[in-house]
């Protein structure tokens, strides 16, 4: 069954409605510029209230590689996703420093986005239209991928049901359409979840 990342959680509320959906995956923004952000010590009290079958991911545009590897060491997160201009050197001496999956996202606008994306050393690789816009990208682009991916960009429950029949992404991440005055909200998670989760072959 496709993955389910809900990224830019900030509240302890939606840590609860997290639990309260049983997500894979949540998202914790550490870029100081987006509306999203979270300091470490407000990540850690997240993290403790988070259930421990959910991973959180830590999520970072060109962050020095010491402040990951603390909140790696001491729990806050278990995943690292790379949203700057990260490259492969960079990714390499990461995996030296931290023992966790890593995911790179890429703005995908042509075929050729796709196969760069596909050279990444990371474990995973995210499509993106980019820069949480809530816009999505031309999914007839993803053609013959050879390797596992997360799906971003624009989803929403109204049209992930199509995205995942079309795309067949390991995971779907959304955050942006899943808020009401800037901030989570629950029924619009929960429909999400429920969109993915219970869609017409899928396997509940």
């Amino acid at each position: 069954m496709t993955k389910i990342k809900l990224c830019g959680l900030t509240r302890e509320c939606d840590i609860e409605w997290a639990n309260e959906l049983t997500l894979d995956y949540i998202g914790f923004v550490f870029y100081p510029k987006s509306k999203r952000f979270v300091s470490f010590d407000n990540a850690k009290i997240l993290r403790e209230k988070l259930n421990y079958d959910i991973m959180p991911v830590g999520v970072f545009v060109n962050e020095k590689i010491e402040n990951i590897q603390y909140l790696v060491k001491n729990n806050i997160i278990g995943m690292v996703q790379l949203h700057g201009s990260e490259d492969n050197e960079y990714i390499q001496l990461l995996k030296s420093k931290v023992k966790c999956p890593l995911i790179q996202a890429f703005r995908i606008d042509s075929v050729d986005d796709i196969r760069k994306a596909e050279k990444s050393y990371a474990d995973y690789i995210m499509l993106d239209s980019g820069g949480g816009t809530g816009k999505s990208f031309d999914h007839r682009l993803i053609k013959d991928i050879k390797r596992e991916f997360f799906l971003a960009g624009g989803l929403d429950s109204e049209n992930v049901e199509e995205a995942i029949k079309k795309c067949s992404p390991y995971a779907v991440d959304a955050s942006s359409s899943l808020e009401t005055n800037g901030v989570k909200d629950r029924a619009k998670m929960a429909e999400f979840v429920k969109a993915v989760r219970y869609r017409k072959g899928g396997s509940k």
